[in-house]
């Protein structure tokens, strides 16, 4: 990557301007005070509930599917809370990306490093199991200074400035960058002893894909957790990642589940599945509400979308 020029003349076109628009942003925001950074991704977050209907929509009828034992009210609260999650999820992303190391690192507490520590001890690699976490991109510096190594999968972006910015602001802390369906890849870095973080939350169906519960509703998920774990070697540790009222952030590594990976993918990503859930419900609000996450569903269930666009 330090080979590219990121300033490439290819990219110079006016129809790259809103992606070197938000680049520039991002480079702008991380020399701001914390408390001016926080007030900006909450004001965007409050702007984009108010703008983006289609998301909105999107997000209220995963939660109302995901959370029914939770009031309808706190439902609606969780729902604009999760929006200002979002937009602060804007501003640490750019501080994960491009902040100074030493300002991340000293807000970040972590819990359960002596998972990581032992797994790492066995040599044959670590997955970190995780989901799409609003915060998660602040986080990448911290997980870093726990590992000799850190991988982790990534999926092209539409604008190629905001890829190429994704790609180097994740770099400073990535050894490996692996696209999201390179299981060869993934194979070849946990055999060299790295951590790997994978969130299986973004199924679309097809080959790997089954149906199974999110919250209790049916949900086409990627299986290939367990699959990649056992043909490795690997240890699986779910992972989480939080923002605290207090200002301060908390990165959760749990310790192994019992008998995953067992041989049996189906049951691993059941069980692991079900851990996400337990860190979701910590703090709702921070998980990646706006996906279409009951996509592709077959027949006869319902299009839990219907009436909405991706």
């Amino acid at each position: 990557m330090s080979s590219d020029n990121f300033w490439s003349t290819k990219f110079a076109p006016l129809r790259y301007a809103v992606g070197w628009l938000g680049y520039a942003w991002m480079r702008l925001v991380v020399c701001l005070p914390f408390r001016v950074q926080m007030a900006v991704g909450r004001a965007l977050g409050r702007m984009a509930y108010s703008l983006l209907r289609e998301r909105r929509r999107i997000a209220a009828r995963n939660i109302d599917a995901c959370l029914r034992d939770v009031p309808a009210e706190e439902r609606a609260r969780i729902l604009v809370q999760h929006f200002e999650s979002l937009g602060l999820s804007i501003v640490e992303m750019a501080m994960g990306w491009f902040g100074r190391l030493q300002a991340v690192l000293q807000r970040i507490d972590i819990e359960g490093a002596e998972h990581l520590e032992a797994a790492l001890a066995k040599g044959k690699g670590v997955i970190l199991f995780s989901a799409h976490f609003t915060a998660f991109e602040f986080f990448w510096p911290a997980l870093k200074s726990l590992c000799p190594k850190l991988a982790g999968m990534y999926k092209w972006q539409r604008n190629p400035v905001m890829n190429r910015a994704m790609r180097r602001g994740r770099g400073r802390s990535y050894d490996v960058q692996i696209a999201k369906d390179n299981v060869r890849e993934m194979l070849r870095t946990l055999r060299e002893n790295s951590v790997f973080w994978y969130a299986s939350d973004q199924s679309y169906g097809g080959k790997g894909s089954v149906l199974l519960p999110f919250f209790g509703e049916p949900a086409m998920t990627n299986t290939a957790i367990g699959r990649i774990a056992k043909a490795s070697g690997a240890a699986v540790l779910p992972y989480c990642c939080r923002r605290l009222a207090n200002g301060r952030y908390l990165m959760t590594i749990g310790a192994p589940l019992d008998g995953v990976p067992s041989g049996d993918e189906i049951a691993d990503t059941r069980a692991l599945t079900k851990k996400l859930e337990d860190y979701i419900r910590l703090s709702p609000e921070q998980y990646w509400w706006i996906h279409q996450r009951f996509k592709g569903r077959p027949a006869p269930l319902p299009d839990l979308y219907a009436a909405t666009t991706s």
